[in-house]
Formats: C-alpha cells, sequence, structure tokens
C-alpha cells in the first residue's frame, strides 16, 4: 500500500510539471529521437573555417576543444555583454559588428560565436560588402604600387583571426531560427503568443531559461596547437588547398602532338574558384565566373564553325581554380610547363604569343556595355588584340556595346591570372577583360553576396561575343576578314542563361539538363571553394577526388572542341584508346563516347609543396630563382571531424538547484504524510 501511494503522488506531481498545449495540437512523442528532436533544432549554415599560411592563421575556429554554448542576443539590442554570448547580426549590420567588435575590446571578449542572418531585404539594404584587402593579393603584383586601391570597399575582414565561431544561416536556417523561436507558447484564454529567440532572452532576463546556440566549430589546428601552415602539415592536422584536377584547358581545334608543325597559340584565360567569409558559400559570380560562363560560351560560338584547321594560330583555352589563394592554379600551370609534364602535352609556353584574360564582366546592367582592356607590356601582338576587339565590336553593329582601353594612370593590370604570367616572364604580351576601368565595379567582390542577382546575363553574351570574333580574328591573322564572316559567329544566349542557373543557383544548380548531359552530380549546389588536396596529384588519380564543377568543365569543353561525332569511335564504358581520343560522359551508364579531343586536367595546388616517402606533405626550401615562390603563402585548411550548429533551450542553474529542493521537499512531506495515514489507517482498522 505504502508504494502505491508513492506512485499515485508521483503521477500527481508529473502532472502539475507537463506543458501546456495550445487546443488542437496533437503531436505526441513517440521514441527517444522525437524528444530529441523536439528539444534540439538543427539549423543549416555555412561556417567560417580556420585557413593558415606560413605566417599565421585567419578564419574562425572555436576557443578550445569543446562545443561552445551561449545565449542568443540580437547585435542591435544589445549595449553591454555581461557573459559569453552568440551573437545575432542582421546582413546590414556585418560591418558595424566587425567595427565594433576590432573597437571595443569589453564587447569582444564576451563574443562567444556569431550568427548572421540571411534575407533579401537586410541585402538591398546593403550597399556593399567585400571582407578582402583593397588590393587582393597585392604581393604578386608585377609592380611596385601595391598601395593602390582596386577595391576601395574591401575591409580585410577575411584576413583576420577569430577565436570563436561565425555562422551565415541559410535562408532555411534563418527561417529555423524564427521557428524556433515561436515554440515557446503560452496559453492565456484561447490566446498564443510567440517570442522572438533573441529578444526573449533580452527581455526575460530575470526568466528560468535562456535560448542558446551550440557551435560545434572545433578546429583541429586549435586542439594541437599548430598556428601555421608548416606546422600543421608536419602534425598532419591541416591539408593543403588546391585541386588534384583542379584546372582544365583545351585547344581548338585539337592539337595534333606527333606533327611537327607548331602554330603560336592565343591562350584564353578564365578561372573558376571564389572566395568568401564563408567556406561553402562562394559563388563569385561576378568575380569571376561571370567571365568563365563568358569563355565557355564564345568556345560553344566558335565551335560551329568550319576550317578551324586552317587557322593561322591555335586557339588555346585554360579555366584555372586556385586563384584566389596565391593563384594557385596559374602558378602550377607554368610549373608543368617548364618540367614538360604530361598535363600540358600539347603545349609549348615558346609559343604563347598572347595571353586574353575574361574576368568580371557581368555587371553592365542597363544602357550601353562598357568593357575595359587592361593592357600588359606594349608590343605589336597587344596592338593587334586592341584593333581586333574593336574590330569585333563594329561587326556586332550594337550602340549597346562599348570598348575602351583602360586608363594609363592605372599602376597596371588589376588582380588577375596574367599577373602570374607577368611575374614569370615580364615580356608577357598580355589582356585582361574587364566591367571595370580604375575601380572594382563588383561590390560584393570575393563576398558571398556575390551571387546571381549581382550580374547580368545580356552583359555576359555581350562580353562573350566579343571574345569570340576578337579570338577568330586574331587566330585567322587577317585584317580584312569581311563583316559575313563574323556575323556567322553567334553566342547562344539560352546557354548562357542556362549555365548561369547551373553554376550560379542551387535550383536547378548542378542537377540541370546541361550538367546532367556530361556528368552525375554528387550535389546540387555548386560550390567554387577550392577544396583541398588529400594527397599528392598524379596522372591516374581517382576521379571522385575532382570536383563537379571541374567534371563538368572538361566534359563540355572536351565536347565543344573535338572534331565531329562522325568520326567518334563505339561508347566508352572505359578508357579511350586511339590517340588523342577522349570519354565525354563518361560517368553517365553507358552513354560515354569517344572523341578525338586535346582537354587536360591540370593540378592546382602551391609550388613550394611535395610528398616525402611516408606521404607526409612538406614544405620545400625557398627557390631564390623563383621570386613567386617566394612569395608564396602555401594556403592550407585545417581539418575538423565535423561542422554544427544546433539551438535549443537551457535553464538557468539557480532554478535547477530551486528545482531539486523543491522535489526533496515534495518528497520529504509525502513520505510524512504516508507515515501519518499510514498511523490513521491502522488506528481505525484497530478500532473496528
Amino acid at each position: 500500500m505504502d508504494s502505491n501511494l508513492i506512485c499515485l503522488l508521483l503521477f500527481f506531481v508529473a502532472q502539475l510539471h507537463l506543458p501546456l498545449h495550445a487546443e488542437g495540437d496533437t503531436r505526441s512523442l513517440e521514441s527517444v529521437p522525437d524528444l530529441e528532436k523536439s528539444m534540439y533544432m538543427i539549423v543549416d549554415g555555412y561556417p567560417c573555417v580556420r585557413l593558415l599560411n606560413l605566417s599565421g592563421e585567419i578564419g574562425c575556429s572555436n576557443p578550445g576543444r569543446e562545443k561552445v554554448v551561449a545565449p542568443i542576443v540580437r547585435f542591435k539590442n544589445v549595449n553591454v555583454l555581461a557573459q559569453s554570448s552568440a551573437v545575432l547580426v542582421s546582413l546590414d549590420e556585418i560591418q558595424s559588428f566587425f567595427t565594433r567588435l576590432s573597437n571595443d575590446s569589453n564587447f569582444a571578449k564576451n563574443v562567444g560565436g556569431v550568427l548572421i542572418e540571411s534575407g533579401s531585404e537586410s541585402q538591398i539594404k546593403l550597399k556593399g560588402f567585400s571582407p578582402v584587402e583593397k588590393f587582393p593579393q597585392a604581393e604578386f603584383a608585377p609592380y611596385r604600387s601595391i598601395n593602390y586601391e582596386w577595391n576601395p570597399i574591401g575591409s580585410g575582414l577575411m584576413w583576420k583571426s577569430y577565436n570563436f565561431p561565425i555562422f551565415l544561416l541559410s535562408q532555411s536556417g534563418t527561417m529555423t531560427l524564427q521557428e524556433f523561436s515561436n515554440k515557446e507558447i503560452f496559453l492565456e484564454k484561447d490566446l498564443l503568443k510567440s517570442h522572438n529567440v533573441a529578444s526573449k532572452n533580452e527581455n526575460n532576463k530575470k526568466s528560468y531559461t535562456a535560448d542558446v546556440a551550440e557551435f560545434d566549430l572545433v578546429m583541429q589546428t586549435t586542439k594541437s596547437g599548430t598556428h601555421d601552415s608548416e606546422s600543421c602539415l608536419k602534425e598532419g592536422t591541416c591539408l593543403p588547398l588546391g585541386g588534384y584536377r583542379g584546372s582544365v584547358w583545351s585547344s581548338l581545334p585539337p592539337i595534333n602532338v606527333s606533327s611537327d608543325r607548331s602554330k603560336p597559340v592565343i591562350l584564353t584565360v578564365a578561372s573558376m574558384d571564389a572566395a568568401s567569409f564563408f567556406r561553402d558559400k562562394s559563388f563569385g559570380a561576378d568575380s569571376p565566373i561571370s567571365g568563365l560562363i563568358s569563355l565557355m560560351a564564345a568556345i560553344d560560338a566558335l565551335s560551329h564553325l568550319d576550317g578551324l584547321n586552317d587557322l593561322s594560330k591555335q586557339l588555346v583555352f585554360l579555366v584555372f581554380t586556385g586563384e584566389a589563394w596565391g593563384y594557385l592554379g596559374s602558378r602550377r600551370f607554368l610549373l608543368e610547363l617548364d618540367l614538360h609534364s604530361e598535363f600540358v602535352k600539347g603545349i609549348d609556353s615558346a609559343l604563347i604569343e598572347m595571353v586574353v584574360e575574361i574576368g568580371s564582366v557581368g555587371k553592365v546592367f542597363n544602357g550601353v556595355k562598357t568593357f575595359f582592356a587592361h593592357v600588359a607590356g606594349v608590343s605589336s601582338i597587344t596592338n593587334e588584340t586592341l584593333n581586333a576587339l574593336q574590330q569585333a565590336k563594329d561587326s556586332l553593329k550594337s550602340e549597346n556595346i562599348t570598348i575602351s582601353t583602360a586608363d594609363s594612370s592605372n599602376p597596371g593590370i588589376p588582380p588577375s591570372s596574367l599577373m602570374a604570367f607577368l611575374r614569370k616572364n615580364s615580356s608577357t604580351s598580355g589582356i585582361v577583360l574587364e566591367d571595370f576601368d580604375a575601380t572594382f565595379a563588383n561590390q560584393f567582390y570575393q563576398s558571398h553576396l556575390d551571387d546571381l542577382s549581382n550580374v547580368n546575363s545580356s552583359a555576359i553574351v555581350a562580353a562573350a561575343s566579343l571574345v569570340a570574333r576578337t579570338l577568330y580574328i586574331l587566330a585567322s591573322d587577317d585584317n580584312d576578314l569581311s563583316t559575313s564572316a563574323l556575323s556567322a559567329i553567334n553566342v547562344n544566349a539560352s546557354l548562357v542563361e542556362a549555365l548561369l542557373g547551373c553554376l550560379l543557383n542551387c535550383d536547378p544548380g548542378l542537377s540541370c539538363e546541361l550538367v546532367k548531359n556530361y556528368i552525375a552530380p554528387r550535389t546540387n549546389c555548386p560550390s567554387n571553394y577550392v577544396g583541398v588536396l588529400l594527397e599528392e596529384p598524379s596522372a591516374t588519380l581517382y576521379p571522385g577526388y575532382v570536383s563537379d564543377v571541374s567534371r563538368f568543365i572538361w566534359n563540355f569543353l572536351a565536347d565543344r572542341t573535338s572534331i565531329s561525332k562522325e568520326n567518334a569511335t563505339s561508347a566508352c564504358p572505359k578508357n579511350c584508346h586511339n590517340e588523342g581520343e577522349v570519354c565525354i560522359g563518361a560517368e553517365l551508364d553507358g552513354k560515354g563516347v569517344c572523341v578525338i579531343s586535346t582537354t587536360r586536367y591540370v593540378p592546382a595546388y602551391s609550388t613550394r609543396l611535395t610528398v616525402d616517402e611516408s606521404g607526409i606533405w612538406k614544405v620545400m626550401a625557398l627557390n631564390s630563382s623563383d621570386s613567386m615562390s617566394m612569395e608564396d603563402p602555401v594556403w592550407t585548411e585545417s581539418n575538423w571531424d565535423a561542422l554544427g550548429l544546433r539551438v535549443y533551450t537551457v535553464q538557468n542553474a539557480a532554478y535547477d538547484r530551486l528545482v531539486l529542493l523543491g522535489g526533496v521537499a515534495v518528497t520529504l512531506l509525502a513520505y510524512l504524510a504516508i507515515l501519518v495515514s499510514r498511523a490513521f489507517i491502522i488506528k481505525a482498522l484497530k478500532q473496528d
């Protein structure tokens, strides 16, 4: 009877503590996972991670070996942080937050983590945000005016080290946080009231609960105390930035490597990688993807022409990766040329007559589309190229497209891959085509906000038209080409629109029909972050190490620059064995086709890195004859086990102690009540 009374009392107490539910709320908890899901909400976002170079480290990390748990407060509502807190910042407050962080040490020491909201309204309010320097990668400039401001809005925030986690919330993550904030429901005469997460913590300071964020951003380099690239590579706590088969090059028409006849080369380059404060949110729409799409559209337009074998010069196209991190792609390409490696078989550096780079070309939204040619050196071939650009422009017969030479007062070419070529050989002839003259037109340069909304497809089509016709003029080596011959070169505007949707959006993203015609993508959302290397690249490396974007570009270029399908062999489930053949669409079951095309991958990683006999990355000694190796930062990314963010509600310690004391008191009272009741019942039974 004693045990029955105790159970009855405990059930009664438990019922008093059950949360109230709104009428009609029929949700039930049927398992431990259901309980955990109701208590903890996973928030989708993009982390800022720890990156290192030979000089130190940048980026973000938890301060120690454990997860960071901190109550959420909104930045605009907080004057003083009394305790370690997770600060919720809107997009338009980013700059003011980091300014206060650097100027207010008392505020900075209590920042436990940062959550940055996504939202189109805040993005519209933000006039510009570029977290890199005012002269990005100035150390590689082929001139001395490194204090010039190509990027006046640049803040350099991305190049600082933060000993607390920072997450950019995705659109769904922002909604999840709002949904979590609305779960605190109180029933008062059938009226439901909800409270914002941050506001609840600020307004209910005497409340016994708080909504907290739990950051899992533990970096191996922080745990091991390795704070530069050389030490972390030695200890195995980081990996070098780069791509196994990151860069891609191709030629039109294919190069016959067994032929003794060699033509001068017109090398046209663009970049495929972008950087931002947040690792996996690096679209780089204007800088550099607009240039990449322009190049791909130009190649497509040229591929439809007849008589390409009769051109006087060889067209070679090259798409670099790793350029945002010390020009990894272009410097490695130049080294492979010196080594005459298999990656660049068919290209002789001595035959490269002209380098044409397509930079940022997507920022002209209305009216006349003006492009600027930034020239490296004065030579007959650069003059020919400028004349070819003007001839191409005239052939378009459009008053809405103009081409101008960049202002001579500029210190030189803007930040671009051409800088690596000039540092290698100062007499290199080259031109960089951009949508700006003296300063960047892109107000979100190397920012997560450089997205699809930041470019105009018609500007990219115009740039592609200029490039395609200019290259044909240069390769023909005929100044008297008729307008009718050039008018046959037309850029497919629908292809440009498709590429924008595939490479700069998550819907359809890499699941678009164009990409799926060539590869089986591993994810929908394209990431233009360069990534890391697990081991030293080789010609027979596992294709799974190659990014979706690189594999798509390789297949696209191989297809567009190949000899017509009539000369193609049968399907290629494995390899193509005939000389000059490659397999397009090898990932698609039974749909791969062998064609003749000179399309190759080229690794992209630091020229100062090698792998020793035990398989460990090692930084080689400086080569005094290579000025670029002396500037090489050797970028690496810290290893990490998992990156995550979740929010939940916690009770403060005082309330927990109060509940404990209350429970003890209830238990004692219940026990006394049982004793009294028992004595009373026994006495009553004896009397009976």
